[in-house]
């Protein structure tokens, strides 16, 4: 089989959302997101970053070229990665095959730039990219873990939707520690660290949820800060609105919303909301020049990615050789 085949076919079950089942897309955020400045979309110096995903066809993370006009094809592939012995997860092989996030950070603490991933089969890791070569810190968390984020002082926190929690781990104190500070969501899916606020945002199957994290680095705390009950939110994935300090983009089992911090509300009446929001998508996050990219789940059938603005199409590419939804890419430069 030839590479383009063995690219069609593993992307034939290119998962890309928040799920038992499905994978997560986050965008691959090269900036710190610790202490990242906040971009004017309508500026022509931005690049939109590439686009980091899980496999759990090849059981790897992908890193995508966002400019690639067809992601069957292998160029499109930029990076991968999956745990190995010859990585340094010879004890964590076992607890990888489903994985379900991906996302990057640039780390003061451990004084590189890193990765942060999860599989459902209980591995949450820390390596740094775009080497790969080590573990900063693993564990085998279990109760399927769908979403990880970095906080500044080198720990950890992680979302699991069948463990039903939020959990902070002092991954600042050894690659191996297994110390945790724990809040309890149903269903929990996501967590995102919020620098200018200091909260921890996560969210669940009605709720969307801000934590403080206190104690100390060794010995953390969880405490509910604010809270917004959605009756069958079924929430998949938060991130930030790059460009909007007040808003974060939320996922859900049947719209894209976004919550606006201020008011600790959902708001559907976004600037190219009708384009954006649709049944089925797993996982949602914008670029800096504006574009919105989003993953439907495999049960909403969708045959193209598409790229817009506001309401525009501008540019189709066909995949429809695969028969599976592809990402959605939407560009919008309103609301910034």
């Amino acid at each position: 089989m030839n590479n383009r085949k063995k690219m069609t076919s593993r992307l034939r079950h290119l998962l890309l959302a928040a799920g038992i089942s499905l994978a997560a897309l986050t965008l691959f955020i090269t900036g710190d997101n610790l202490r990242m400045s906040w971009v004017d979309a309508s500026s022509p110096l931005q690049e939109d970053y590439d686009i980091a995903m899980s496999d759990q066809a090849s059981k790897k993370i992908l890193v995508m070229d966002p400019g690639a006009s067809d992601w069957n094809d292998s160029r499109a592939v930029k990076w991968s990665w999956a745990p190995s012995a010859s990585n340094g997860f010879a004890e964590f092989t076992a607890y990888w095959g489903l994985p379900t996030e991906a996302r990057i950070r640039n780390s003061d603490f451990f004084g590189t730039q890193v990765m942060l991933v999860t599989d459902s089969r209980g591995l949450a890791a820390i390596i740094p990219y775009p080497a790969g070569n080590y573990k900063l810190w693993a564990a085998n968390v279990g109760g399927n873990p769908h979403s990880a984020e970095l906080l500044p002082n080198g720990n950890i926190a992680v979302a699991a939707s069948t463990g039903g929690w939020v959990r902070i781990y002092t991954s600042s104190q050894s690659c191996h520690s297994t110390t945790y500070a724990e809040y309890r969501l149903e269903s929990a899916h996501g967590v995102s660290w919020d620098p200018h606020n200091e909260i921890l945002w996560s969210l669940g199957n009605g709720a969307i949820v801000g934590l403080k994290v206190g104690g100390t680095t060794a010995s953390p705390t969880l405490t509910e800060h604010v809270r917004l009950d959605v009756t069958r939110l079924n929430g998949h994935d938060i991130q930030p609105v790059y460009g909007d300090l007040d808003r974060l983009w939320v996922a859900s089992g049947g719209k894209v919303y976004q919550y606006v911090k201020s008011t600790n509300s959902l708001d559907f009446t976004y600037a190219g909301a009708d384009e954006i929001s649709r049944v089925g998508v797993k996982a949602v996050g914008n670029q800096s020049s504006g574009q919105v990219v989003s993953r439907m789940s495999r049960r909403i059938r969708s045959a193209a990615v598409r790229f817009t603005r506001g309401v525009r199409i501008r540019q189709t590419f066909s995949f429809r050789v695969q028969r599976v939804p592809r990402p959605v890419l939407h560009s919008t430069k309103h609301g910034y």
